[in-house]
C-alpha cells in the first residue's frame, strides 16, 4: 500500500553538507531581495485597491465584468486561485478618430498618434489564465471580425470600442464566444506598447520576410530585413503594424503571436517581478484598466510561474470574406468551430451562441412590408448567415408598411426570437399563437421576420463598417 506524500515535507535531521547550507543561504537571500525590491517598487506606484482606469465605467458598464472583485477567495495576493479572463485591446488613435477638424481647415500632412483610448481597437486579445490547468490561453480576435452591434447593425468588431468603449467590446467578445465571462479589461495605447517593449529590454525575433512600407501622413516608416534580430520598441511596432503582405488580418495575427511568444520566452522569469513596478510606472499613462496594482502583480506572478511552455495561442475560427461578398473586407466567424474552441479552452459547459445548435437546419422566412432595396435585403440575409441561420425571402403584397419589424416565432420559442433581435439590433418579438398573427401576414416558418419602417431607418447602420 502506497502512502501519499505529505504536503509539507517532514524534517530531515541528518547533517546537511556545507555546500547545501550555502545553496539554501543564497537562495534565501535572493528571495528576500526579490520580494523587497518588488514591494518597495509597489509603494512607488501607490499600492492601492483602486483600479488603474483613466476612463471611469458607469454602473451599467461595470456590470459587464461579472466579478465585482478578484480579491478574497477568488484571488489571493500574488497567487491566482481560479481561472480569470482578461480582454486586452491595443489602441492606435489618430486625431480624426477623436475630434472633427475645424470647418474649412486643410487636412494636415502629418497625423501624430494620440495618447487616447477612444478610437478603433487595433488589437484584441482574450487572455485566460487558468491555475487549475496551469496554462495560459491567448485568443486573438481579428479586428475585421464581422459582428452585429445592437442599434448599429453589422460592423467590424474593432468598432465596438468607438461605440461603447471597453464594456461593449467585452460584451461583444463574450457573445461571440457563447457567453464566456470577462473579468477585467486592459487598453494600452500604441505609444505605450513602444515604451513597454523598451522597458522589457526589447525582443529577439525571427522576422519572416522583408517588410517595407512608408506613410508620411503618420510618420510610419517600416523597414525590416528578413532574419533573426533583436528589436527595440520602435522596430517591434513596425513588425506589428505591417499589413501589406496580402494576408490581411491573418498575417497581422500571426506576427502578433510571433512577438508575444518571443517576449514570453525572454521575460517570463523571476526578474520580471522585480522590474514590474518600474515597467508599470513607464506605461501607466498609456494604460486604461479596471485591474488594480495588486491584481496585475498577481497575474504577472502567475505568468512567471507558468512560463512559456504552457502557453497556447489561438485565432478566432473563421475565414476571410471573398472580394465580391461584401463592400468591405471581413473576417467571417465560424460558429461551429468557435463553439468547439470555446468548450475546449474556456471551460464553457453550455454554449449560448446567438443561434440554436441546429440553426443551419432552421430556416428563417423574411418578408418585407416596405419595398426596401434588394441590396440591403441581401446584406441582411448575409448577416443572419454569418451566425448560422439560413434565410429565404418571400415577396408578399402589403396594404401599408408596418412601423415596426416583427420577429415572429411559433411554438413559444421566444429565446430564438430574442437572439435574432439582438443580431439585428431592432424589431419586436412576437410569439405566434393559434391562427394567423395578422390578417396581412402569413406565417410560413417557425421563425418569420417581417421588415418594417424601423428596418429602413437602420439600413445605413446595418452597412456601418470601419
Amino acid at each position: 500500500m502506497t502512502t501519499k506524500k505529505p504536503l509539507v515535507a517532514e524534517n530531515d535531521y541528518s547533517e546537511p553538507s556545507n555546500n547545501a547550507r550555502w545553496m539554501w543561504l543564497w537562495l534565501g537571500m535572493g528571495a528576500i531581495a526579490l520580494v523587497s525590491a518588488t514591494l518597495g517598487g509597489l509603494l512607488a506606484v501607490s499600492m492601492t485597491s483602486t483600479p488603474l482606469m483613466q476612463t471611469k465605467l458607469t454602473p451599467k458598464e461595470a456590470e459587464v465584468f461579472e466579478s465585482a472583485s478578484l480579491a478574497g477567495e477568488g484571488l489571493k495576493f500574488s497567487e491566482l486561485t481560479r481561472p480569470v479572463n482578461i480582454l486586452v485591446m491595443g489602441m492606435s488613435v489618430l486625431p480624426p478618430d477623436i475630434q472633427d477638424p475645424p470647418k474649412g481647415a486643410k487636412k494636415p500632412s502629418y497625423l501624430p498618434q494620440v495618447n487616447s483610448f477612444k478610437g478603433l481597437s487595433d488589437v484584441m486579445l482574450l487572455v485566460r489564465l487558468d491555475p487549475e490547468e496551469k496554462k495560459i490561453v491567448i485568443l486573438s480576435v481579428p479586428r475585421d471580425t464581422r459582428v452585429s452591434l445592437e442599434g448599429h447593425g453589422v460592423v467590424k468588431i474593432n468598432a465596438a470600442n468607438v461605440v461603447g468603449g471597453p464594456a461593449l467590446s467585452a460584451k461583444t467578445v463574450s457573445e461571440l464566444l457563447g457567453g464566456v465571462e470577462i473579468d477585467r479589461y486592459i487598453r494600452i495605447n500604441v505609444l505605450g506598447v513602444n515604451k513597454l517593449i523598451d522597458a522589457l529590454g526589447g525582443v529577439t525575433v525571427d522576422v519572416p520576410y522583408d517588410m517595407k512600407y512608408r506613410d508620411d501622413s503618420q510618420h510610419l516608416y517600416i523597414n525590416l530585413k528578413k532574419g533573426k534580430q533583436h528589436l527595440n520598441g520602435d522596430k517591434t511596432l513596425q513588425m506589428l503594424r505591417f499589413r501589406h503582405d496580402g494576408r490581411g488580418d491573418l498575417g497581422r495575427v500571426e506576427r502578433q503571436h510571433t512577438v508575444m511568444r518571443s517576449l514570453a520566452e525572454q521575460t517570463l522569469n523571476p526578474a520580471l517581478l522585480a522590474k514590474f513596478p518600474q515597467i508599470l510606472n513607464v506605461v501607466r499613462s498609456h494604460l486604461d484598466t479596471n485591474l488594480t496594482v495588486e491584481e496585475i502583480l498577481t497575474l504577472v506572478n502567475f505568468g512567471v510561474q507558468t512560463g512559456n511552455s504552457n502557453m497556447e495561442m489561438l485565432t478566432l475560427p473563421g475565414r476571410a470574406s471573398t472580394f465580391n461578398e461584401y463592400k468591405t473586407s471581413y473576417w467571417i466567424p465560424d460558429a461551429k468551430q468557435i463553439e468547439k474552441m470555446a468548450l475546449e479552452n474556456f471551460d464553457l459547459q453550455v454554449m449560448n451562441l446567438p443561434q440554436s445548435s441546429d440553426s443551419t437546419q432552421q430556416q428563417i422566412v423574411i418578408k418585407d412590408s416596405t419595398s426596401g432595396n434588394s441590396e440591403s435585403l441581401q446584406n441582411l440575409m448575409r448577416s443572419l448567415e454569418v451566425v448560422g441561420y439560413s434565410s429565404t425571402y418571400i415577396p408578399e403584397p402589403w396594404r401599408e408598411p408596418l412601423d415596426t419589424t416583427y420577429i415572429i416565432v411559433r411554438n413559444g420559442n421566444r429565446d430564438t426570437a430574442e437572439a435574432i433581435r439582438t443580431i439585428l439590433g431592432f424589431g419586436e418579438v412576437r410569439v405566434q399563437e393559434e391562427g394567423s398573427f395578422d390578417s396581412n401576414i402569413t406565417i410560413d416558418s417557425p421563425v418569420t421576420i417581417v421588415l418594417g419602417k424601423d428596418w429602413l431607418e437602420n439600413q445605413n447602420d446595418t452597412n456601418f463598417s470601419y
